[in-house]
């Protein structure tokens, strides 16, 4: 790793928005917990220094269980990243929030099954050092101004984003059968998806301001009458409107606080690590 490149603001996923930039340094970044999903790239824009992580990996080889998100946020806080913008594809799972809207969600629930969850599990790293077994609030588990630079980023681009509403994680990779998306539609949950979680757990237990901004692609299978959803039918729609997500990212990174006032940055004070954070 090239030692004096640095970055203030971490963006999750979207494999190759960093083509626009004009310059982008990029690096291959060693982790205790093993490599990240790609090489971090790392440029300016807004007046502030970014690193780009494709969460699949650039070349989308790695689905959703087997993504590294220890390695990744682990990388991101090593580079200097300290708040972390993560777009992703979702379902709808209510008829209102249809292909093509953007929810900036407030709350997460957790359905996977098999994924490393915490970086505080007892186990000793490569260096010797043994974290701690810590439990971290999770309460309201976005940060609060990246939300609101999501939101006044979207409006901006008369996108009108939906504020707030549950994301439900599933295991994936396959869709949700139309028993599961009922069951999730009627707890009220906005949209479900398959990599929001353990990323915006694993960014609170490194004390980083995480915020999603989740793309409706289709309306779960549940939601709506006919075949359910495909593969295809996601791909499509996520092409149709990656370049306004890409404008209102873009706008988000210039709106996020140049120095935190939230309480993600105290989310670690007064627990014992029994590890050293990059």
């Amino acid at each position: 790793m090239t030692e004096d490149v640095r970055a203030e603001i971490g963006v999750i996923g979207g494999s190759g928005f960093y083509s626009f930039l004009d310059e982008v340094t990029e690096l291959r970044v060693r982790t205790p917990y093993g490599e990240p999903s790609d090489s971090l790239f790392v440029g300016e824009l807004a007046g502030r220094r970014v690193a780009f992580l494709p969460r699949h990996g650039r070349t989308h080889h790695l689905p959703p269980h087997r993504i590294n998100y220890r390695a990744n946020l682990w990388a991101l806080r090593s580079l200097g990243v300290r708040q972390v913008l993560a777009p992703c594809a979702v379902g709808g799972l209510q008829a209102k929030y249809g292909p093509g809207t953007l929810v900036v969600p407030d709350q997460v629930v957790d359905r996977t099954k098999s994924r490393t969850q915490t970086f505080y599990d007892g186990e000793p790293l490569p260096d010797g050092q043994r974290p701690g077994v810590v439990h971290v609030g999770f309460a309201d588990p976005y940060c609060e101004h990246g939300r609101e630079a999501a939101l006044t980023a979207a409006r901006g681009s008369d996108w009108e984003p939906v504020d707030g509403g549950t994301l439900v994680v599933v295991e994936g990779p396959r869709f949700s059968t139309r028993a599961e998306s009922q069951w999730h539609a009627s707890q009220g949950w906005a949209v479900v998806g398959m990599t929001g979680h353990p990323e915006a757990v694993l960014a609170r237990e490194l004390a980083l301001c995480y915020t999603s901004m989740a793309l409706v692609t289709d309306l779960d299978a549940g939601a709506e009458s006919g075949e359910g959803v495909s593969h295809a039918e996601v791909l499509r729609v996520f092409q149709e409107n990656v370049g306004r997500l890409r404008s209102v990212l873009f706008d988000a990174v210039g709106r996020l606080p140049v120095e935190r006032a939230c309480a993600c940055q105290d989310a670690l004070d007064g627990l014992e690590l029994g590890i050293e954070l990059p």
